[in-house]
């Protein structure tokens, strides 16, 4: 009489194959960043990474009306970089319109008892700006809460208040459209670009044998250049939520 065997299951061969995946999977993974990473060297090299981050600080920010407030937006906080750059910027936003009030969208915490407001609204004052002209918008947590939270205040008059938005340039675009979803019609801004030196004032003059790297665009333009393409991305990327959101 004939007995039927079954068929033995081969493990090791199921466990090879998925092993054989998994090491394709990651060949290809790091093949893409590895190519992904070359593209963002060749392209620091050019002037497309400042281009777009311009952009994004200048398309429709231009102030139409003389405005009526000044928001000061938040950033990394006080004191920070781009915090001391933005009271710069609001300080000479308010001596250019003195009869603006001045708004810092900052959020409150618990812990430090509004410091980094009282920071910010110290900077200004230091500059020239009179204390009873700043105002505080310390409970919005991002740029749709706090385009919000201070379109709250003005429920009659938002429509036809001029505001002008003091932010940095990537993350100007964005603020001026949360704003106008907010209802405000009168919004632009002034982005805080800064200042780097003159490139002639880097350059080695006296030809100096010491000196290894002499190209600017090694020693400089291509560092800033990087850091744009990942600032410009991840404001793409915000503004991409934001749209799928219906925030702006």
């Amino acid at each position: 009489m004939n007995s039927k065997k079954k068929p033995v299951k081969r493990k090791g061969k199921s466990s090879g194959s998925r092993l054989h995946t998994l090491l394709q999977i990651g060949k290809w993974f790091i093949g893409t960043i590895g190519v992904l990473t070359l593209l963002a060297v060749i392209i620091s090299f050019t002037h497309i990474p400042f281009n777009a981050y311009y952009k994004l600080g200048t398309t429709n920010s231009k102030l139409i009306h003389k405005p009526d407030i000044i928001v000061i937006m938040s950033g990394s906080g006080m004191p920070s970089p781009d915090g001391l750059i933005r009271a710069y910027y609001g300080a000479e936003a308010g001596k250019n319109y003195p009869d603006a009030k001045i708004i810092i969208a900052l959020p409150f915490n618990e812990n430090d008892s509004l410091k980094p407001l009282k920071l910010m609204a110290h900077e200004l004052i230091i500059k020239g700006i009179d204390s009873s002209r700043i105002l505080f918008e310390p409970l919005g947590f991002n740029t749709r809460s706090q385009a919000m939270k201070i379109a709250e205040r003005y429920p009659v008059d938002k429509s036809r208040l001029s505001l002008a938005l003091i932010t940095s340039p990537e993350h100007m675009y964005r603020s001026v459209k949360s704003f106008k979803k907010a209802g405000f019609s009168n919004v632009g801004g002034l982005s805080a670009f800064d200042t780097p030196i003159e490139p002639e004032k880097a350059m080695d003059k006296e030809n100096t044998k010491d000196i290894r790297v002499k190209s600017l665009s090694l020693r400089y333009n291509m560092w800033s250049y990087l850091h744009y393409e990942l600032t410009v991305l991840r404001e793409y990327s915000a503004i991409a939520y934001y749209k799928v959101k219906g925030w702006i």
